[in-house]
Parts: C-alpha cells; structure tokens; sequence
C-alpha cells in the first residue's frame, strides 16, 4: 500500500492547529488545510493512519465543493501550492490532499441532516421517540429511511469530547435566528441534492455533517463536504431496514473496535494490517463510485 501520512510537517508556514484529521496552517490572509491519513474512531485519533485517505477525502470534498456551487459559496480559492512552499518534500506532503481557502468564521455548531433514523439519532428515538427534540411517528425501525429529512444541530466539544444534539431553538440562541434558519435551510437542500445524485450512483446518503462560516457578512460552506468521514455512506443493493447497514465510511474501524471489546476509554490499538487495507479500500470504492 501506499505510505500513509500521519502528520504534514511544514517549515515554510506556521501551524496553526491539528484537528481529528486536517492540519491547518495559517498563511496570512487564508488557511492551507491538509487532509492527513489519520482516522479518529469513537472521539479517539487511531494510531494506524490509512493510506491515501486524505487524498479520497479532497478529491471527494472538491467534487462536492463544485456540485454545490450553485446553492452555497464556499471556501475554495484558486491559488496555486505552490504559493505556499518551493520545498520539494513540503510539497510532495501536499499533493492532492491539500487545499488554500478562506478564512471565514465557523458557525459555533454542527450541522446535521438526517434522512434515516440511525446512530444517536436512533438511541434518542428508542428512550424518547424524538431526535434533537423532533418528535417523530411511532413504530419506526433502525436504519428506517425517515418521510422528510430532518436538521438536527449539536455541539462542537473540544477534541476528546462527545459532540452533544442540540434543538433548533438551542441553535436559534447561539447563532441568532436569521443565522440560525438559512443555516438550516441550505443544509437540507445540500442534503436532497446530494442524496438524489448519490443515489443513482448506489449509495444511500444516511445522514452528514456539514460546517459553515461567515465570510464577509455571508454563509459560505467550510472545511469538508460529504465525504465518508463527515456522512454515513451505505450500498443502497444491500441496504435493509432493521439494523445498521455496512458501510463506505469508518463504521468498518467501529466495528472491528467493538468486536475486539476496546473500552473507549484508554489507548486504542493498532489496527491490523488488513483492516486499514479493507478501510482504504471502502473509501477509495466511494470515490470511484460517486465521480466516475
């Protein structure tokens, strides 16, 4: 396989900030984001990265980023990268996992749309009938594809933390009404758009997340786009309701994780061989399946 990054280390621009993923440089007047290979499963960074999946991650972000143009502006700018560094192993560590956008001012939540009723989403529904606060009919099943997709926002924790849902009304007072109904607004038409294209290409669109900003006054879309890592991305031959489907996402780490009985609390192990091999495999097969 193909070595995998963990880390950028750039001595050209200063970081600014290592995320679950993406590093962050700051270059002044914009960002410089690198997708690393590394891959965070139940709030931890996995010490295993997965080879070239950054790289599936831009190409897949990019590929949203102009489908959705016509909706939203988003944080992209053409600029070259080779503006940001002549070092030839700086920019061998950027190639195609890299992008120089904006430097917008994220919405202090995360976005969610749901279309089908799964994950946290699901646990709710079973303890309250409702997810993020909205109420749904009784009777529905895990993995029930919902009658309208829903928006539900949470939190944004510090890193190690569990994000918490939120209601739209807890929104509403974060970010302000006008803020708070055209976030919720083009996100669902992100959603419908997205859901219906993936679709014909055979995959379900379960649920995503997606980050917005304001830049100059305005909401632009931010960071990544329905990709593997911020969606839960099903085959739509071999979906069914009742459990959880697999997946092109890391719910294939999650669930070897679970089956290897890790409390989640401590260290997480190395993965082997084979599970990164098959992991890379998934997102390289949602790529291909989605943009050619």
């Amino acid at each position: 396989m193909t070595q995998a990054l963990a880390e950028s280390h750039l001595k050209s621009v200063p970081l600014l900030f290592r995320g679950k993923v993406r590093d962050i440089y700051d270059l002044g007047d914009a960002l410089l984001l690198v997708a690393s290979d590394r891959i965070s499963a139940f709030d931890h960074i996995l010490p295993t990265p997965i080879p070239r999946k950054g790289i599936i991650l831009t190409q897949l972000s990019n590929f949203w980023l102009k489908r959705t143009e016509d909706l939203i502006p988003n944080h992209s700018l053409n600029r070259p990268l080779s503006s940001v560094t002549k070092d030839p192993d700086e920019l061998a560590q950027l190639e195609g996992r890299s992008v120089i956008v904006k430097k917008a001012k994220p919405l202090p939540v995360e976005l969610i749309v749901r279309g089908y009723l799964v994950g946290t989403g699901y646990q709710e529904y079973q303890e309250r009938g409702t997810v993020c606060g909205i109420s749904l009919p009784k009777g529905l099943v895990q993995a029930q594809k919902l009658a309208q997709p829903i928006f539900t926002p949470s939190t944004k924790a510090p890193k190690g933390q569990h994000d918490e849902n939120i209601s739209y009304e807890e929104m509403v007072k974060l970010v302000g009404p006008e803020i708070a109904a055209q976030a919720r607004d083009i996100c669902l038409k992100i959603y419908a758009s997205a859901a219906e294209y993936a679709l014909k290409r055979g995959i379900i669109i379960a649920d995503t997340k997606i980050e917005l900003g304001l830049y100059e006054g305005k909401l632009i879309l931010i960071d990544e786009v329905l990709t593997p890592d911020s969606s839960r991305f099903w085959p739509a031959d071999q979906y069914k309701t009742g459990s959880n489907p697999p997946s092109y996402d890391k719910q294939f780490v999650r669930d070897y994780l679970t089956s290897i009985k890790w409390d989640k609390k401590s260290n997480p192990p190395t993965l082997p061989p084979e599970i990164a091999e098959k992991t890379a495999e998934k997102y390289q097969e949602a790529l291909d399946r989605l943009t050619k």
